[in-house]
């Protein structure tokens, strides 16, 4: 939450609305709350385009629960939905059947039930139906109950939130209840450190004017203080809870919608309205702070509140390895239609020749030959289904789940403070975090601790810093103040000496500046004073000055009270001219107890610097200080003051006047009036704050960096402060050219005309960007909208199936604002986009994209150009429109990081969503698919576990197709010896626990233990990331490598077998013992094959070579045992056949050659490959170099020095406090707050007795000019 634009005039407090009275009252200037200012000079136009159907009655549920709403022709539903949330996938009815219905979105599992369909039925059925059914219907059950698990775990979160209890009016009182009871229309009570259960129309508050403090950490990751503020109707009118029973008014608003900082509305209430917009809205999930009890209407309840129209839905997360193997499914049942069709017509014509030669026979033959062929064509599908191996998806499960739970055992990512592990919430997605390629990442609470430190200052051109001391000094240096609270970091001895000596005049004003200009709020706890601040830079520097001795300690409507060295002082405020971003700076004009009048300034470098009265020794000295500060990323704020005589003060006093009370324009005209007065002064300085960052950011953005992965930040947060965070995370360095909204329009309009192209070719983004030349993207949420309007349907269309905008199915609600707006940018590229000779023309291009599509094509092409993107004042709903475009536009992995309820649709829309878990709530990581504590921790989730889950996966896949290929490719050549007849070589049960038993330990060990380097080494090689960035480990090359060795394998095995017992009466004359060769060279060889392949040697490694022999060894004793034998010789036909072959050392002889020739094949290929690379390498090597022409119009003129200016304040504060609205009354005098609820004298602000006789609301009692005289004013 940032500042606003500047406050426009008197707005009116009514919307025009066909049906409701066009009388309407003017809102006094002061009353305005800050949100609503952006659209002060709009309304009018806003009113007559918005269409405000959302109508909601206080304390009459019966009227509100009549309404309907059409949701198909023959059907209605209640209009306004209850306060219970559901954000889980799945519910007791819908489980089974959406459940089943996303897992046969997977081709194998539509591939395994056609085959055991086929095994069904008896005429074509080789193998029995059982043997796969069991396994698909165990993967099913798997995969069933690891969606449930997490959805259960959803449903937990669902149902301690609906069940959060909260006061609420129930007759003529209000009673707990909980959440879930609410219901549109509803009057709630809510007290201090309460969260706001919906959208709350706020009504009144035991705060002056019925302001009320918020928090909105869940919603935004930011801590600072924000107000809200109630209707003057309402503020005076609802004083008991009397009043609120028999209150009746009605608002009509805006429909329910997802944006979070707009709300428009009207409160109609005894003949009268009042204009609402989100300055009186408490949003769900805020948190009450410094209010002790405030009263509210509920507007939206449930899923139509903004947080949870912004939290979008869940969806099917898939790896792109899931969808390779997808792919290669169809591929691989294409393939073996194919070579069954290839079969049959070998069968056909066996039959022919059977029949010719053989006419006895053909009695036995029950259906004619095209009968016979079609039923042995589905046999030989069934046959060689096991070309799809269930157990290999069976066993991915496994793998998957077994990486998930080694991150969450891993301890080096467990955060000992919060005593939080991270944690894998989806379970299948982890070889995913190995082909990461873009981050997504929140600023506040992400990023950055948000907790301000007050690290250097610069007073009169010389630098204080912290002292370098190798011991700590024993006590607090600050003791001798008696109101220093001693938690300042910040410690120099020289400064301390300076304030203490009270000798340097410009020193004294420095503390003084800090300690009167600024909007914070005290408080006296347990006789300590407590700093209340809307802005956390505001308070680090009140607290700096306080610990130097210069102690704000109170603050009235009209004076400031300072405690200077011990030494009381009232300063009367003449004039507070507020910060907002357009000034970027902020005044106070005071008279001293002397009489004098001075006005102390703080704000930007760039404002302040034009401002001063000259520029010598000492401005040159604190702009090196202050280029120094900006190295070192700490944000800076420039302090000047100056004196002002009495005749000056009057006619400026008299033109301020004039200008606080104009009704059109009189932003501006206060502006210009401020501008006046801040001329000619004198600096004192700068100050640097330090925005703490996460432990550990710098060195995993750049170790992020060097693994190829980008990172952008996408936050709500201002420009100046992403920008400065940026340069303290290295995202952005003083080499950097930045791409601002000017140049990225100049770079887009450049290729388009010059060279008709966009993606490919010699103009291309890709061959012309200079290579030597750093880039950086730095945009904001408004020009997002004119470069890529979301409401288009080509937009729509950028995100398929991903639900960004938080709206259900079938609606159709414009944005008004946007949709006014029209984008002076792509009027001119919108028209040459149209032109015929404009269409880019290449291979990449689609010839019926719209231009809206080549635009946000156009768009994200620069920005993947860049080494960082910064995207500021960006809502949620931009955040996932962000994550899309780049998902649809460059084919690559994303993952969103964030910590606030505002991040959970970026989290959604991402390929992989991490949640921080921390202060701002939970609700960020029930929607992630990992959760951590710490940023810095993803550094070794991705590095470490990400790479060995890829890595893990490509090999156990590689690996799998491999033997599958090995073993079963053998009844593909045993059928031109077998009559084309279908028939199985193998034993039965060898086929049956081949996958089960002989081959699956080796290959489970794989793919959970698997290690290419160690963890250490991993994380001091980055560049080993980016080979599952570019799919290298396992892609169609890889695949067909994979069946290349397979096949070959099988040739050695069945054919050296087969030349060898050709001809010959010995032990391998017969069909069983040739089975029995084949199996067993098969076996061994594909064991050997792991031995090769595996690089991390372990005892379980060992283990599982040997327990998988054993196995073999084990079974084949019993399946072919003279017992079993007896008991069914149909299903163990295969009697003593082993041990009759393994029996003779010539078929030993026979195994060994077949193992030996299929290891030497697979360590000579790879040498000679590589050799054969070589030559082809030094080719490219030598290769001609385009060299690429830096593009003019980037080149921009370099900045003798960056401005670290950042300050996060927001506008309206200033007038809060000089209009006494903010500022509660001193005892005795009567408040206008519910009965009942009176303020604890603990917590009650610091306000000298002697000014109470101001009013409430619109007293403005500042802006007066006081009679000509200099007597202070009385103590």
């Amino acid at each position: 939450m940032g500042d606003t634009p500047g406050r426009g005039g008197a707005q009116r407090s009514c919307l025009k609305k066909p049906g409701l009275s066009e009388n309407c009252e003017r809102r006094p200037e002061g009353t305005t709350s800050t949100d609503s200012l952006a659209y002060g000079e709009n309304l009018e136009e806003e009113e007559k385009n918005s269409a405000f159907t959302w109508e909601v009655k206080a304390n009459n549920r019966t009227y509100n629960s009549q309404l309907k709403e059409k949701v198909f022709p023959c059907w209605q539903r209640k209009k306004y939905k209850g306060n219970i949330i559901h954000t889980a996938k799945y519910n007791f009815f819908s489980f089974l059947p959406l459940n089943l219905y996303e897992q046969f979105h997977r081709m194998s599992n539509l591939y395994f039930l056609f085959i055991i369909i086929l095994q069904g039925i008896p005429e074509i059925s080789t193998l029995p139906w059982f043997t796969l059914f069991a396994p698909f219907t165990c993967l099913l059950i798997i995969r069933a109950t690891r969606d449930l698990a997490d959805d259960i775990g959803r449903h937990r979160s669902d149902r301690t939130i609906n069940n959060r209890p909260c006061q609420m009016l129930v007759g003529s009182s209000f009673l707990w209840r909980k959440w879930k009871d609410l219901c549109v229309g509803d009057l709630v009570c809510l007290h201090k450190d309460n969260i706001v259960p919906a959208d709350v129309l706020l009504l009144a508050s035991t705060e002056p004017s019925s302001l009320c403090y918020v928090e909105t950490a869940d919603i935004d990751g930011e801590t600072n203080l924000k107000f809200r503020q109630a209707p003057m109707g309402t503020h005076q009118a609802l004083t008991s809870e009397r009043m609120m029973a028999s209150f009746q008014g009605t608002v009509v608003c805006e429909e329910p919608n997802g944006q979070m900082h707009r709300f428009l509305g009207c409160l109609q209430w005894e003949g009268k309205k009042y204009s609402l917009d989100s300055g009186n809205i408490l949003l769900r999930g805020c948190k009450i702070r410094n209010t002790d009890t405030c009263y509210g209407l509920v507007i939206y309840a449930g899923l139509d509140t903004k947080i949870m129209r912004n939290c979008g839905k869940i969806h099917l997360k898939r790896t792109k390895i899931d969808r390779l193997m997808n792919r290669l499914v169809i591929l691989i049942f294409m393939s073996l239609v194919l070579i069954s069709v290839a079969l049959t017509l070998g069968f056909w014509d066996k039959v022919k020749e059977l029949k010719a030669k053989h006419h006895y026979v053909s009695e036995k033959l029950m259906y004619s030959v095209p009968t016979e062929s079609f039923f042995t064509f589905w046999g030989f599908l069934i046959l060689l289904s096991v070309m799809v191996p269930m157990a290999m998806f069976v066993l991915t499960e496994f793998i998957y789940l077994g990486n998930s739970i080694f991150i969450s055992w891993d301890r080096q990512m467990y955060y000992q403070p919060q005593d939080l592990p991270a944690r894998a919430r989806n379970t299948s997605l982890s070889d995913q975090l190995g082909q990461v390629a873009y981050i997504f990442s929140d600023k506040t609470g992400t990023l950055t601790q948000n907790t301000m430190t007050f690290r250097k200052c610069c007073i009169n051109g010389l630098v204080y810093g912290p002292d370098e001391e190798e011991t700590p000094p024993k006590e607090n240096p600050y003791l001798w103040s008696k109101s220093a609270d001693g938690k300042l970091l910040f410690q120099n001895a020289r400064l301390l000496s300076a304030v203490r000596g009270n000798q340097d005049a410009m020193v004294r004003e420095f503390w003084r500046l800090l300690a009167l200009c600024h909007t914070v709020m005290v408080q006296e706890e347990d006789n300590q004073l407590s700093y209340q601040a809307a802005s956390p830079d505001e308070e680090a520097l009140v607290t700096a000055a306080r610990n130097f001795g210069y102690v704000f300690a109170a603050r009235t409507q009209d004076s400031i009270t300072v405690t200077e060295l011990g030494e009381e002082r009232v300063y009367q405020v003449l004039a507070m001219m507020d910060f907002n971003s357009v000034r970027k700076r902020m005044s106070v004009l005071v008279r001293n107890p002397e009489g004098s009048i001075y006005l102390y300034t703080k704000g930007a470098d760039t404002v302040i610097f034009d401002r001063l009265y000259k520029k010598g020794l000492t401005e040159g000295a604190t702009e090196e200080a202050l280029t120094s500060f900006a190295q070192q990323a700490l944000r800076t704020l420039c302090l000047a003051y100056k004196q002002v005589d009495e005749d000056t003060y009057q006619e400026w006093c008299q033109r301020h006047q004039e200008a606080s009370i104009l009704l059109q324009n009189r932003a501006q005209a206060l502006h210009q009036v401020y501008e006046e007065m801040e001329q000619n002064l004198q600096l004192l300085g700068a100050t640097a704050i330090e925005d703490r960052l996460q432990d550990g950011i710098l060195e995993t953005i750049q170790c992020l960096k060097q693994g190829n992965i980008k990172v952008w930040v996408l936050t709500g947060d201002k420009q100046e402060t992403a920008v400065n965070i940026s340069f303290a995370c290295q995202l952005l360095s003083e080499d950097m050219l930045i791409l601002e909204e000017k140049e990225i329009v100049q770079i887009l309009e450049a290729y388009w005309e010059s060279n008709n192209n966009l993606l490919s070719g010699q103009g291309s983004l890709e061959n012309r960007f200079p290579p030597q030349v750093k880039t950086a993207m730095v945009i904001n949420g408004e020009f997002l909208d004119q470069l890529l309007p979301p409401l288009s349907k080509e937009s729509q269309v950028l995100v398929g199936n991903v639900h960004v905008d938080g709206q259900e199915p079938g609606e159709r609600r414009t944005d008004v604002r946007q949709a006014r707006r029209t984008s002076l940018v792509w009027q001119t590229l919108g028209g040459q986009l149209r032109r015929p000779g404009l269409v880019p023309k290449n291979k990449h291009s689609n010839t019926r994209e719209s231009p809206e599509a080549r635009r946000e094509r156009a768009f994200v092409e620069l920005a993947s150009r860049c080494q960082a993107v910064i995207c500021c004042r960006v809502t949620p709903r931009q955040k996932a429109l962000m994550v899309a475009l780049v998902k649809k536009y460059q084919n690559v992995v994303t993952l969103a990081i964030g910590d606030g309820a505002n991040d959970v649709n970026m989290i959604k829309t991402a390929d992989i969503g991490v949640g921080l878990a921390g202060q701002e709530g939970m609700q960020v990581v029930q929607n992630s698919d990992y959760m951590l504590a710490q940023f810095h921790f993803l550094r070794r989730l991705l590095l470490v576990h990400g790479h060995w889950s890829y890595v893990r996966v490509c090999k156990f896949l590689r690996y799998f197709i491999y033997k599958t290929l090995a073993s079963m490719m053998v009844q593909i050549w045993f059928a031109f010896y077998s009559g084309f007849s279908a028939q199985p070589l193998y034993e039965g049960w060898f086929l049956v626990l081949f996958n089960l038993l002989y081959t699956s330990l080796p290959v489970l060990y794989i793919g959970l233990f698997e290690q290419d380097v160690s963890a250490e080494r991993s994380l001091e090689l980055p560049q080993l990331y980016i080979a599952g960035q570019k799919d290298e480990l396992f892609n169609y090359w890889v695949f067909l490598q994979a069946i290349a060795h397979g096949v070959a394998t099988s040739l050695v095995n069945f054919f050296m077998t087969l030349c060898i017992s050709q001809d010959t009466a010995g032990p391998l004359s017969d069909y069983q013992s040739f089975a029995v060769v084949v199996a067993l060279s098969g076996l061994l060889s594909i064991t050997m094959e792991v031995v090769l392949i595996i690089r991390y040697w372990t005892v379980l490694a060992a283990l599982a070579i040997f327990l998988s022999i054993c196995f073999y060894t084990a079974t084949t004793w019993a399946s072919q045992s003279s017992w079993l034998f007896t008991v069914s010789p149909k299903t163990f036909p295969f009697l003593y056949a082993d041990r009759h072959v393994l029996s003779h050392p010539s078929t030993l002889l026979v195994v060994l050659l077949n193992v030996s020739l299929n290891s030497l094949l697979r360590l000579a290929l790879p040498v000679i490959y590589q050799a054969l690379q070589k030559p082809h390498s030094k080719e490219e090597e030598t290769a001609e170099e385009i060299a690429a022409e830096p593009l003019p119009y980037l080149c921009r003129q370099s900045r003798a020095r960056r401005s670290s200016y950042a300050f996060s304040h927001r506008e309206g504060y200033a007038d809060l406090i000089t209009q006494g609205t903010g500022l509660r009354r001193s005892p005795g005098v009567n408040s206008n707050t519910p009965a009942g609820h009176t303020i604890p004298s603990r917590s009650r602000p610091r306000t000298r007795g002697r000014c109470h006789s101001w009013g409430g609301r619109g007293t403005h009692t500042v802006g007066r000019c006081p009679p000509r005289t200099r007597s202070p004013p009385p103590r």
